[in-house]
Protein backbone atom coordinates (compact mmCIF):
# COMPACT_ATOMS: atom_id res chain seq x y z
CA UNK A 1 0.00 0.00 0.00
CA UNK A 2 1.35 3.29 -0.98
CA UNK A 3 1.96 5.74 2.39
CA UNK A 4 -0.70 8.52 2.83
CA UNK A 5 -1.89 11.08 5.24
CA UNK A 6 -3.91 9.13 7.33
CA UNK A 7 -6.43 12.28 7.74
CA UNK A 8 -6.64 11.46 3.92
CA UNK A 9 -7.50 7.72 4.09
CA UNK A 10 -10.08 8.50 6.42
CA UNK A 11 -11.91 11.30 4.60
CA UNK A 12 -11.66 9.23 1.74
CA UNK A 13 -13.21 6.63 3.32
CA UNK A 14 -16.32 8.89 5.08
CA UNK A 15 -16.85 9.31 0.77
CA UNK A 16 -16.82 5.86 0.23
CA UNK A 17 -18.78 4.96 3.36
CA UNK A 18 -21.91 7.82 1.77
CA UNK A 19 -21.34 5.87 -1.89
CA UNK A 20 -22.86 2.74 -0.13
CA UNK A 21 -24.88 4.47 2.01
CA UNK A 22 -26.49 6.62 -1.03
CA UNK A 23 -26.67 2.85 -2.94
CA UNK A 24 -29.13 1.70 -0.36
CA UNK A 25 -30.96 5.06 0.29
CA UNK A 26 -30.59 7.31 -2.71
CA UNK A 27 -32.05 10.25 -1.61
CA UNK A 28 -29.85 10.46 1.90
CA UNK A 29 -29.07 14.11 2.87
CA UNK A 30 -25.56 14.17 3.70
CA UNK A 31 -24.55 16.19 6.95
CA UNK A 32 -20.68 16.97 7.52
CA UNK A 33 -18.30 13.78 7.41
CA UNK A 34 -15.05 14.51 8.54
CA UNK A 35 -11.74 13.01 9.53
CA UNK A 36 -11.52 12.47 13.86
CA UNK A 37 -9.09 11.02 16.04
CA UNK A 38 -9.01 7.35 15.38
CA UNK A 39 -11.40 7.39 12.26
CA UNK A 40 -14.02 9.38 10.58
CA UNK A 41 -17.76 9.62 10.21
CA UNK A 42 -21.05 10.88 8.64
CA UNK A 43 -24.09 12.15 9.52
CA UNK A 44 -27.00 11.47 6.72
CA UNK A 45 -30.78 12.24 6.78
CA UNK A 46 -32.54 8.90 6.40
CA UNK A 47 -35.91 7.89 5.17
CA UNK A 48 -35.66 5.53 8.34
CA UNK A 49 -33.91 4.25 11.51
CA UNK A 50 -31.31 2.13 11.03
CA UNK A 51 -29.24 -0.68 13.25
CA UNK A 52 -25.66 -1.38 13.97
CA UNK A 53 -26.97 -5.32 11.67
CA UNK A 54 -26.21 -2.93 8.40
CA UNK A 55 -22.48 -1.84 9.25
CA UNK A 56 -20.96 -5.29 8.04
CA UNK A 57 -22.85 -5.06 4.68
CA UNK A 58 -21.46 -1.20 4.73
CA UNK A 59 -18.19 -2.64 5.41
CA UNK A 60 -18.02 -5.39 2.42
CA UNK A 61 -19.41 -2.60 0.07
CA UNK A 62 -16.94 -0.30 0.95
CA UNK A 63 -14.37 -2.94 0.58
CA UNK A 64 -15.71 -3.36 -3.34
CA UNK A 65 -15.43 0.21 -4.16
CA UNK A 66 -11.99 -0.05 -2.90
CA UNK A 67 -10.99 -2.88 -5.12
CA UNK A 68 -12.69 -1.11 -7.96
CA UNK A 69 -9.55 1.62 -7.84
CA UNK A 70 -11.69 4.33 -7.70
CA UNK A 71 -10.24 7.93 -8.44
CA UNK A 72 -10.63 10.86 -5.93
CA UNK A 73 -10.62 14.10 -8.02
CA UNK A 74 -11.33 17.60 -7.06
CA UNK A 75 -12.57 20.07 -8.89
CA UNK A 76 -14.72 23.60 -8.67
CA UNK A 77 -18.14 24.87 -9.32
CA UNK A 78 -19.80 28.66 -9.36
CA UNK A 79 -22.40 29.00 -6.83
CA UNK A 80 -25.14 28.28 -9.29
CA UNK A 81 -24.25 24.65 -9.73
CA UNK A 82 -23.65 24.17 -6.45
CA UNK A 83 -27.52 25.15 -5.54
CA UNK A 84 -28.44 23.01 -8.50
CA UNK A 85 -26.63 19.95 -7.66
CA UNK A 86 -27.71 20.30 -3.89
CA UNK A 87 -31.80 21.64 -4.61
CA UNK A 88 -32.99 18.92 -2.45
CA UNK A 89 -30.36 19.15 0.23
CA UNK A 90 -31.42 21.76 3.21
CA UNK A 91 -27.57 20.53 4.81
CA UNK A 92 -25.38 21.15 1.84
CA UNK A 93 -27.37 23.53 0.65
CA UNK A 94 -26.82 25.36 4.15
CA UNK A 95 -22.57 25.23 4.14
CA UNK A 96 -23.09 26.83 0.71
CA UNK A 97 -24.79 29.52 2.04
CA UNK A 98 -22.03 29.66 4.45
CA UNK A 99 -19.48 29.44 1.66
CA UNK A 100 -20.91 32.12 -0.39
CA UNK A 101 -21.01 34.70 3.19
CA UNK A 102 -17.85 33.93 3.89
CA UNK A 103 -16.85 35.62 0.18
CA UNK A 104 -15.71 32.34 -1.64
CA UNK A 105 -15.60 32.64 -5.08
CA UNK A 106 -16.04 28.78 -6.27
CA UNK A 107 -17.54 25.90 -4.25
CA UNK A 108 -14.86 22.70 -4.21
CA UNK A 109 -16.10 19.38 -4.73
CA UNK A 110 -14.75 16.17 -4.86
CA UNK A 111 -15.61 13.46 -7.35
CA UNK A 112 -15.34 9.50 -7.09
CA UNK A 113 -16.87 7.30 -9.26
CA UNK A 114 -20.59 8.25 -9.91
CA UNK A 115 -20.63 10.12 -6.32
CA UNK A 116 -19.74 14.04 -6.45
CA UNK A 117 -19.68 15.93 -2.99
CA UNK A 118 -18.82 19.35 -1.35
CA UNK A 119 -15.70 19.03 0.06
CA UNK A 120 -12.48 20.21 0.30
CA UNK A 121 -10.85 17.49 1.35
CA UNK A 122 -7.98 15.92 1.70
CA UNK A 123 -8.55 12.94 -0.09
CA UNK A 124 -6.20 9.88 -1.55
CA UNK A 125 -5.78 9.72 -5.29
CA UNK A 126 -6.88 6.84 -5.56
CA UNK A 127 -9.09 3.87 -3.02
CA UNK A 128 -5.56 1.71 -3.74
CA UNK A 129 -3.61 4.04 -1.33
CA UNK A 130 -6.16 2.73 1.71
CA UNK A 131 -5.92 -1.13 3.07
CA UNK A 132 -9.48 -2.63 2.70
CA UNK A 133 -8.47 -4.86 5.97
CA UNK A 134 -7.49 -1.60 8.33
CA UNK A 135 -10.76 0.15 8.51
CA UNK A 136 -14.15 -0.94 10.50
CA UNK A 137 -17.69 0.61 10.72
CA UNK A 138 -18.33 0.97 14.83
CA UNK A 139 -21.22 2.36 15.69
CA UNK A 140 -24.38 4.51 14.85
CA UNK A 141 -25.57 7.31 17.07
CA UNK A 142 -27.61 10.54 16.86
CA UNK A 143 -26.44 13.79 15.98
CA UNK A 144 -27.86 17.29 15.86
CA UNK A 145 -27.42 19.13 12.37
CA UNK A 146 -24.37 21.06 13.38
CA UNK A 147 -24.73 19.82 17.01
CA UNK A 148 -27.59 22.86 18.14
CA UNK A 149 -30.90 20.56 19.56
CA UNK A 150 -33.09 22.69 17.80
CA UNK A 151 -32.23 21.02 14.79
CA UNK A 152 -33.20 17.89 13.09
CA UNK A 153 -31.45 14.41 14.33
CA UNK A 154 -29.40 13.33 12.16
CA UNK A 155 -27.98 9.47 11.55
CA UNK A 156 -24.43 9.74 12.54
CA UNK A 157 -22.22 6.10 11.57
CA UNK A 158 -19.00 6.09 12.78
CA UNK A 159 -15.93 4.41 12.11
CA UNK A 160 -11.97 3.38 12.57
CA UNK A 161 -9.23 3.39 10.25
CA UNK A 162 -5.19 3.03 10.21
CA UNK A 163 -2.77 2.85 7.75
CA UNK A 164 -2.73 -0.89 8.27
CA UNK A 165 -4.22 -3.75 9.93
CA UNK A 166 -1.83 -4.23 12.56
CA UNK A 167 -2.56 -0.91 13.85
CA UNK A 168 -6.55 -1.11 13.39
CA UNK A 169 -6.03 -4.46 15.56
CA UNK A 170 -4.08 -3.13 18.23
CA UNK A 171 -6.36 -0.08 18.59
CA UNK A 172 -9.13 -2.86 19.07
CA UNK A 173 -7.48 -4.33 21.91
CA UNK A 174 -7.19 -0.87 23.36
CA UNK A 175 -10.59 -0.15 22.93
CA UNK A 176 -11.55 -3.53 24.32
CA UNK A 177 -9.16 -2.97 27.53
CA UNK A 178 -10.91 0.95 27.87
CA UNK A 179 -13.89 -0.63 28.16
CA UNK A 180 -13.15 -2.99 30.90
CA UNK A 181 -11.54 0.27 32.48
CA UNK A 182 -14.60 2.54 31.96
CA UNK A 183 -14.98 4.47 35.21
CA UNK A 184 -19.04 4.60 34.80
CA UNK A 185 -18.61 0.64 35.25
CA UNK A 186 -15.84 1.03 37.78
CA UNK A 187 -18.10 3.65 40.09
CA UNK A 188 -20.94 1.49 40.04
CA UNK A 189 -19.19 -1.75 40.87
CA UNK A 190 -17.27 0.14 43.40
CA UNK A 191 -20.46 1.57 45.05
CA UNK A 192 -18.64 5.22 44.30
CA UNK A 193 -21.11 7.21 42.69
CA UNK A 194 -24.05 6.81 40.54
CA UNK A 195 -26.26 9.05 37.65
CA UNK A 196 -30.06 9.70 37.48
CA UNK A 197 -32.43 10.96 34.85
CA UNK A 198 -33.90 13.66 37.51
CA UNK A 199 -30.74 15.41 37.40
CA UNK A 200 -28.67 14.74 34.37
CA UNK A 201 -24.95 15.73 33.86
CA UNK A 202 -25.17 15.58 37.48
CA UNK A 203 -23.08 12.92 39.75
CA UNK A 204 -24.52 11.89 43.17
CA UNK A 205 -21.23 10.97 45.33
CA UNK A 206 -22.09 7.57 47.78
CA UNK A 207 -20.23 6.94 50.66
CA UNK A 208 -17.17 4.94 49.25
CA UNK A 209 -16.68 7.92 46.23
CA UNK A 210 -16.62 10.69 49.20
CA UNK A 211 -13.57 9.41 50.69
CA UNK A 212 -11.72 9.64 47.43
CA UNK A 213 -13.27 13.05 46.99
CA UNK A 214 -12.21 14.18 50.30
CA UNK A 215 -8.59 12.57 49.78
CA UNK A 216 -8.16 14.56 46.61
CA UNK A 217 -9.07 17.47 48.20
CA UNK A 218 -7.45 17.43 51.20
CA UNK A 219 -3.96 16.89 48.89
CA UNK A 220 -4.47 19.97 47.14
CA UNK A 221 -5.62 21.99 50.10
CA UNK A 222 -2.31 20.69 52.07
CA UNK A 223 -0.45 22.11 49.05
CA UNK A 224 -1.85 25.51 48.60
CA UNK A 225 -1.82 26.04 52.01
CA UNK A 226 2.34 25.35 52.03
CA UNK A 227 2.33 28.34 48.89
CA UNK A 228 0.26 30.66 50.66
CA UNK A 229 -3.33 30.42 49.47
CA UNK A 230 -6.13 31.87 51.66
CA UNK A 231 -9.64 29.73 51.10
CA UNK A 232 -12.79 31.34 50.44
CA UNK A 233 -15.93 31.08 49.00
CA UNK A 234 -18.12 32.31 46.89
CA UNK A 235 -22.23 32.08 46.01
CA UNK A 236 -23.66 30.10 42.72
CA UNK A 237 -26.08 32.68 41.82
CA UNK A 238 -25.39 36.43 40.60
CA UNK A 239 -27.44 39.19 38.32
CA UNK A 240 -26.21 38.99 34.72
CA UNK A 241 -24.77 42.33 34.64
CA UNK A 242 -21.90 40.38 36.19
CA UNK A 243 -21.29 38.43 33.31
CA UNK A 244 -21.65 41.26 30.97
CA UNK A 245 -18.93 42.99 33.41
CA UNK A 246 -16.91 39.68 32.67
CA UNK A 247 -17.57 39.16 28.75
CA UNK A 248 -18.68 35.81 29.62
CA UNK A 249 -22.14 36.56 28.80
CA UNK A 250 -21.15 37.16 25.92
CA UNK A 251 -18.80 34.19 25.02
CA UNK A 252 -20.45 31.81 26.36
CA UNK A 253 -24.54 32.74 26.79
CA UNK A 254 -25.58 29.48 25.55
CA UNK A 255 -24.06 27.34 28.53
CA UNK A 256 -25.05 29.59 31.47
CA UNK A 257 -28.33 28.80 33.06
CA UNK A 258 -30.35 31.60 34.05
CA UNK A 259 -33.79 32.66 34.83
CA UNK A 260 -35.96 36.00 35.28
CA UNK A 261 -36.70 36.96 39.17
CA UNK A 262 -37.29 40.36 40.33
CA UNK A 263 -37.45 41.76 37.69
CA UNK A 264 -33.73 41.11 37.25
CA UNK A 265 -32.12 38.23 35.28
CA UNK A 266 -30.25 35.65 37.18
CA UNK A 267 -27.18 33.40 36.18
CA UNK A 268 -26.23 29.84 38.02
CA UNK A 269 -22.41 30.38 38.19
CA UNK A 270 -20.42 28.92 35.17
CA UNK A 271 -16.89 29.94 36.61
CA UNK A 272 -15.54 31.50 39.66
CA UNK A 273 -13.35 34.43 38.63
CA UNK A 274 -15.78 37.85 38.81
CA UNK A 275 -16.54 36.75 42.39
CA UNK A 276 -13.28 36.36 43.26
CA UNK A 277 -12.52 39.74 41.71
CA UNK A 278 -15.71 41.05 44.12
CA UNK A 279 -13.66 39.94 47.43
CA UNK A 280 -10.52 41.89 45.91
CA UNK A 281 -12.24 44.79 45.18
CA UNK A 282 -13.43 44.92 48.63
CA UNK A 283 -11.19 47.26 49.84
CA UNK A 284 -8.07 49.17 48.63
CA UNK A 285 -5.17 47.27 47.98
CA UNK A 286 -1.56 48.25 48.16
CA UNK A 287 1.51 46.36 45.86
CA UNK A 288 2.74 45.15 49.47
CA UNK A 289 -0.01 43.23 49.88
CA UNK A 290 0.56 41.52 46.21
CA UNK A 291 0.53 38.55 45.16
CA UNK A 292 -3.22 38.06 46.81
CA UNK A 293 -3.88 34.34 46.03
CA UNK A 294 -6.88 32.60 46.87
CA UNK A 295 -8.74 29.66 46.52
CA UNK A 296 -11.67 27.83 46.84
CA UNK A 297 -13.57 24.35 45.57
CA UNK A 298 -15.84 26.28 43.14
CA UNK A 299 -18.82 24.86 42.46
CA UNK A 300 -19.86 25.46 38.89
CA UNK A 301 -22.94 24.51 36.66
CA UNK A 302 -22.68 24.52 33.00
CA UNK A 303 -25.64 23.67 30.13
CA UNK A 304 -23.41 21.14 28.51
CA UNK A 305 -25.53 19.86 25.09
CA UNK A 306 -26.83 16.26 26.35
CA UNK A 307 -25.30 14.52 23.65
CA UNK A 308 -21.76 15.20 25.46
CA UNK A 309 -22.34 14.87 28.31
CA UNK A 310 -20.42 11.75 29.24
CA UNK A 311 -20.12 10.39 33.12
CA UNK A 312 -17.70 12.01 35.00
CA UNK A 313 -15.82 13.00 31.62
CA UNK A 314 -18.06 15.70 31.05
CA UNK A 315 -20.98 17.01 33.83
CA UNK A 316 -22.94 20.40 34.19
CA UNK A 317 -22.71 19.98 37.98
CA UNK A 318 -18.75 20.47 38.43
CA UNK A 319 -16.04 21.14 40.98
CA UNK A 320 -13.25 22.98 40.69
CA UNK A 321 -9.78 23.25 42.99
CA UNK A 322 -9.94 26.71 41.59
CA UNK A 323 -7.29 29.55 42.65
CA UNK A 324 -6.84 33.18 41.44
CA UNK A 325 -3.63 35.01 41.93
CA UNK A 326 -3.80 38.79 41.81
CA UNK A 327 0.15 40.48 41.92
CA UNK A 328 1.65 43.13 39.57
CA UNK A 329 3.02 42.71 36.10
CA UNK A 330 7.01 42.18 37.53
CA UNK A 331 6.10 39.38 40.07
CA UNK A 332 4.15 37.35 37.00
CA UNK A 333 6.77 34.84 36.12
CA UNK A 334 8.06 33.80 39.55
CA UNK A 335 4.56 33.24 40.16
CA UNK A 336 4.01 31.21 37.06
CA UNK A 337 6.93 28.93 38.62
CA UNK A 338 5.68 28.19 41.84
CA UNK A 339 2.67 27.27 40.25
CA UNK A 340 4.54 24.62 37.76
CA UNK A 341 6.19 23.53 40.82
CA UNK A 342 2.69 22.86 42.52
CA UNK A 343 2.01 21.11 39.47
CA UNK A 344 4.87 18.49 40.00
CA UNK A 345 4.17 17.59 43.62
CA UNK A 346 0.23 17.23 42.66
CA UNK A 347 1.02 14.72 40.17
CA UNK A 348 3.49 12.56 41.66
CA UNK A 349 1.50 11.39 44.00
CA UNK A 350 -0.60 9.82 41.62
CA UNK A 351 2.63 8.46 39.38
CA UNK A 352 1.74 11.27 36.57
CA UNK A 353 4.20 12.57 34.11
CA UNK A 354 2.56 15.75 32.87
CA UNK A 355 2.73 16.93 29.26
CA UNK A 356 2.55 20.52 29.09
CA UNK A 357 1.58 23.17 26.11
CA UNK A 358 1.50 27.22 26.16
CA UNK A 359 -1.52 28.03 24.24
CA UNK A 360 -1.32 31.49 22.47
CA UNK A 361 -3.64 34.08 21.46
CA UNK A 362 -7.56 33.08 19.82
CA UNK A 363 -9.40 34.32 17.47
CA UNK A 364 -12.14 35.48 19.46
CA UNK A 365 -9.28 37.55 22.00
CA UNK A 366 -10.26 40.40 24.31
CA UNK A 367 -7.40 43.30 25.02
CA UNK A 368 -4.48 44.41 23.13
CA UNK A 369 -1.88 42.53 20.62
CA UNK A 370 0.82 43.62 22.64
CA UNK A 371 -0.75 42.97 26.05
CA UNK A 372 -1.39 39.23 24.79
CA UNK A 373 2.20 39.09 23.23
CA UNK A 374 3.89 40.11 26.64
CA UNK A 375 1.61 37.50 28.81
CA UNK A 376 2.57 34.65 26.37
CA UNK A 377 6.19 35.83 26.39
CA UNK A 378 5.53 35.63 30.26
CA UNK A 379 4.27 31.69 30.80
CA UNK A 380 7.31 30.65 28.25
CA UNK A 381 9.91 32.59 30.05
CA UNK A 382 8.11 30.45 33.49
CA UNK A 383 8.15 27.31 31.81
CA UNK A 384 11.77 27.18 30.70
CA UNK A 385 12.78 28.88 33.91
CA UNK A 386 11.76 25.33 35.36
CA UNK A 387 13.32 23.12 32.30
CA UNK A 388 10.02 22.12 31.21
CA UNK A 389 9.61 20.85 27.87
CA UNK A 390 6.53 22.30 26.34
CA UNK A 391 4.86 22.40 22.80
CA UNK A 392 2.71 25.23 21.25
CA UNK A 393 -1.43 25.11 21.02
CA UNK A 394 -1.88 27.81 18.08
CA UNK A 395 -5.08 29.97 19.05
CA UNK A 396 -6.23 27.76 22.05
CA UNK A 397 -5.70 30.42 24.28
CA UNK A 398 -9.09 31.70 26.85
CA UNK A 399 -10.58 34.65 25.13
CA UNK A 400 -9.39 36.79 28.26
CA UNK A 401 -5.51 35.22 28.33
CA UNK A 402 -3.16 32.71 27.09
CA UNK A 403 -2.44 29.66 28.99
CA UNK A 404 -0.83 26.75 29.99
CA UNK A 405 -2.49 23.40 29.82
CA UNK A 406 -1.45 20.27 31.42
CA UNK A 407 -2.13 16.82 30.25
CA UNK A 408 -1.16 13.24 31.19
CA UNK A 409 -1.01 9.83 29.29
CA UNK A 410 -2.75 7.16 30.79
CA UNK A 411 -1.96 3.69 31.33
CA UNK A 412 -4.03 3.06 27.88
CA UNK A 413 -1.69 6.09 26.09
CA UNK A 414 -4.76 8.00 25.84
CA UNK A 415 -4.11 11.91 26.27
CA UNK A 416 -6.01 13.87 28.79
CA UNK A 417 -6.38 17.67 29.61
CA UNK A 418 -5.81 17.83 33.59
CA UNK A 419 -4.70 21.55 34.93
CA UNK A 420 -4.65 25.00 33.53
CA UNK A 421 -2.69 27.95 34.40
CA UNK A 422 -4.36 31.15 32.53
CA UNK A 423 -2.90 34.84 32.82
CA UNK A 424 -4.93 37.36 32.63
CA UNK A 425 -4.05 41.34 31.48
CA UNK A 426 -8.11 41.37 30.29
CA UNK A 427 -10.61 40.88 33.19
CA UNK A 428 -8.68 43.04 35.45
CA UNK A 429 -9.55 46.22 33.11
CA UNK A 430 -13.40 45.41 32.29
CA UNK A 431 -13.55 45.13 36.06
CA UNK A 432 -11.59 48.90 36.55
CA UNK A 433 -9.20 46.70 39.26
CA UNK A 434 -6.67 48.77 41.11
CA UNK A 435 -3.99 48.81 43.29
CA UNK A 436 -1.36 51.80 44.99
CA UNK A 437 1.92 51.26 43.39
CA UNK A 438 5.13 52.38 45.34
CA UNK A 439 5.12 55.63 43.53
CA UNK A 440 1.39 56.19 45.06
CA UNK A 441 -0.29 56.09 41.72
CA UNK A 442 -3.24 53.77 41.23
CA UNK A 443 -2.54 50.64 38.93
CA UNK A 444 -4.57 47.67 37.50
CA UNK A 445 -3.10 44.06 38.83
CA UNK A 446 -2.94 40.61 36.62
CA UNK A 447 -4.93 37.77 37.46
CA UNK A 448 -3.98 34.19 37.33
CA UNK A 449 -6.49 31.51 36.76
CA UNK A 450 -4.98 27.98 38.25
CA UNK A 451 -6.58 25.02 38.21
CA UNK A 452 -4.60 21.77 39.11
CA UNK A 453 -7.14 19.18 39.38
CA UNK A 454 -9.17 21.23 36.75
CA UNK A 455 -12.75 19.75 37.73
CA UNK A 456 -12.67 16.78 40.68
CA UNK A 457 -15.63 15.19 38.88
CA UNK A 458 -13.13 14.60 35.34
CA UNK A 459 -9.77 14.06 37.25
CA UNK A 460 -12.00 10.82 39.41
CA UNK A 461 -12.64 9.50 36.22
CA UNK A 462 -9.63 9.88 34.54
CA UNK A 463 -7.87 7.83 37.29
CA UNK A 464 -10.18 5.42 37.90
CA UNK A 465 -9.78 4.59 34.57
CA UNK A 466 -5.85 4.99 34.52
CA UNK A 467 -5.53 2.88 37.24
CA UNK A 468 -8.37 0.34 36.12
CA UNK A 469 -9.90 0.94 39.52
CA UNK A 470 -7.05 -0.30 41.17
CA UNK A 471 -6.32 3.16 42.80
CA UNK A 472 -2.77 3.77 45.36
CA UNK A 473 -3.47 3.03 49.08
CA UNK A 474 -3.67 6.44 50.19
CA UNK A 475 -6.59 6.78 48.15
CA UNK A 476 -8.82 3.60 48.15
CA UNK A 477 -12.12 3.74 49.76
CA UNK A 478 -11.23 0.81 51.38
CA UNK A 479 -7.77 0.29 52.40
CA UNK A 480 -7.93 -3.02 54.47
CA UNK A 481 -10.03 -6.05 54.54
CA UNK A 482 -9.82 -8.52 57.56
CA UNK A 483 -11.05 -11.67 56.75
CA UNK A 484 -10.86 -14.17 59.97
CA UNK A 485 -11.05 -18.06 58.63
CA UNK A 486 -13.85 -18.98 60.91
CA UNK A 487 -15.79 -17.76 63.64
CA UNK A 488 -13.67 -18.73 66.09
CA UNK A 489 -10.86 -15.84 64.81
CA UNK A 490 -13.08 -13.45 65.31
CA UNK A 491 -11.88 -12.08 68.81
CA UNK A 492 -8.02 -11.46 66.99
CA UNK A 493 -9.65 -10.26 63.83
CA UNK A 494 -11.57 -7.28 66.06
CA UNK A 495 -8.06 -6.88 67.48
CA UNK A 496 -6.41 -6.73 63.97
CA UNK A 497 -9.00 -4.07 63.44
CA UNK A 498 -8.58 -1.73 65.93
CA UNK A 499 -5.03 -1.67 65.74
CA UNK A 500 -5.37 -0.54 62.05
CA UNK A 501 -8.05 1.93 62.50
CA UNK A 502 -6.61 3.29 65.62
CA UNK A 503 -3.78 4.49 63.54
CA UNK A 504 -6.29 5.88 61.02
CA UNK A 505 -6.36 3.10 58.44
CA UNK A 506 -9.80 2.81 56.30
CA UNK A 507 -10.11 -0.91 57.26
CA UNK A 508 -13.23 -3.41 57.04
CA UNK A 509 -14.19 -6.28 58.85
CA UNK A 510 -15.09 -9.42 56.68
CA UNK A 511 -18.48 -10.99 57.63
CA UNK A 512 -19.03 -14.41 58.17
CA UNK A 513 -22.40 -15.21 55.90
CA UNK A 514 -19.74 -16.52 52.71
CA UNK A 515 -17.11 -19.20 52.56
CA UNK A 516 -13.40 -18.19 53.05
CA UNK A 517 -12.63 -18.48 49.22
CA UNK A 518 -15.89 -16.42 47.89
CA UNK A 519 -14.53 -13.58 50.99
CA UNK A 520 -11.28 -12.63 49.59
CA UNK A 521 -12.39 -13.14 45.93
CA UNK A 522 -15.14 -10.31 46.52
CA UNK A 523 -12.34 -7.92 48.26
CA UNK A 524 -10.29 -8.56 45.38
CA UNK A 525 -13.50 -7.36 43.25
CA UNK A 526 -13.66 -4.49 45.33
CA UNK A 527 -9.67 -4.07 44.07
CA UNK A 528 -8.96 -3.74 47.81
CA UNK A 529 -5.15 -2.96 48.32
CA UNK A 530 -4.24 -5.21 51.19
CA UNK A 531 -6.38 -8.54 51.99
CA UNK A 532 -5.68 -10.03 55.71
CA UNK A 533 -6.38 -13.11 56.05
CA UNK A 534 -6.15 -14.34 60.26
CA UNK A 535 -6.16 -18.11 61.71
CA UNK A 536 -4.55 -20.28 64.16
CA UNK A 537 -1.02 -19.24 63.38
CA UNK A 538 -1.82 -15.69 63.07
CA UNK A 539 -3.39 -15.27 65.99
CA UNK A 540 -0.52 -17.64 67.61
CA UNK A 541 2.38 -15.40 66.31
CA UNK A 542 0.45 -11.87 66.49
CA UNK A 543 1.15 -12.02 62.74
CA UNK A 544 -1.03 -11.43 59.65
CA UNK A 545 -1.03 -13.36 56.15
CA UNK A 546 -0.82 -10.88 53.87
CA UNK A 547 -2.29 -10.32 50.29
CA UNK A 548 -2.10 -7.95 47.99
CA UNK A 549 -2.06 -6.81 44.13
CA UNK A 550 1.14 -7.07 43.70
CA UNK A 551 2.47 -9.68 45.45
CA UNK A 552 1.07 -13.57 46.84
CA UNK A 553 0.12 -14.13 50.46
CA UNK A 554 2.85 -13.99 52.71
CA UNK A 555 2.86 -13.65 56.34
CA UNK A 556 4.27 -10.92 58.57
CA UNK A 557 4.37 -9.66 62.38
CA UNK A 558 1.64 -7.33 62.49
CA UNK A 559 3.13 -4.63 64.15
CA UNK A 560 5.51 -4.54 61.08
CA UNK A 561 2.88 -4.65 58.61
CA UNK A 562 1.36 -1.60 60.21
CA UNK A 563 4.80 0.79 60.24
CA UNK A 564 4.59 -0.32 56.49
CA UNK A 565 1.58 0.73 55.62
CA UNK A 566 1.85 3.66 57.58
CA UNK A 567 4.71 4.38 55.27
CA UNK A 568 3.38 3.75 52.17
CA UNK A 569 0.23 6.35 53.13
CA UNK A 570 2.44 9.05 54.14
CA UNK A 571 4.58 8.71 51.97
CA UNK A 572 1.28 8.35 48.96
CA UNK A 573 3.99 6.16 46.93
Amino acid sequence: MKKNNLEAIRHSLSHLMSMAVQELYPKAGLGVGPAIENGFYQDYNLPEAITPEILPKLEKRIKELIKENIKFEKHAVDFDEAYKFYQHDPYKTELIDDLKNAGEKKVSFYKSGWFDNLCDGPHVNSAEEIDSEAFKLIKIAGAYWRGDEKNKMLTRIYGLAFENKKELDGYLKQMEEAGKRDHKRIGRELDLFSFHSEAPGSAFWHPKGMIIWNELENLGKSIRKKYGYLEIQTPILAKKNLWETSGHWNHYKDVIYHFDADKETYCLKPMDCPFNIKIYQTKQRSYKELPIRYTEIGRILRNEKSGELNGLLRVRHLTQDDSHIFLTKDQVENEISILLKMVGEYYLSFGISPEFFLSTRPKDFMGEEKDWKDAEKNLENALKKEGIKFKIKEKDGAFYGPKIDIDMRDALGRSWQLATIQLDFQLPARFKMEYIDKDGKKKAPVIIHAAIFGAFERFIGIILEHFGGNLPLWLSPVQIEIIPVSEKFNKYAEEVYSQLSNFGIRVNLSSESQTLGKRISEAEKQKIPYILVVGEKEEKSKSVAVRSRESKQEITKLDKFIEKVKKEIAEKE
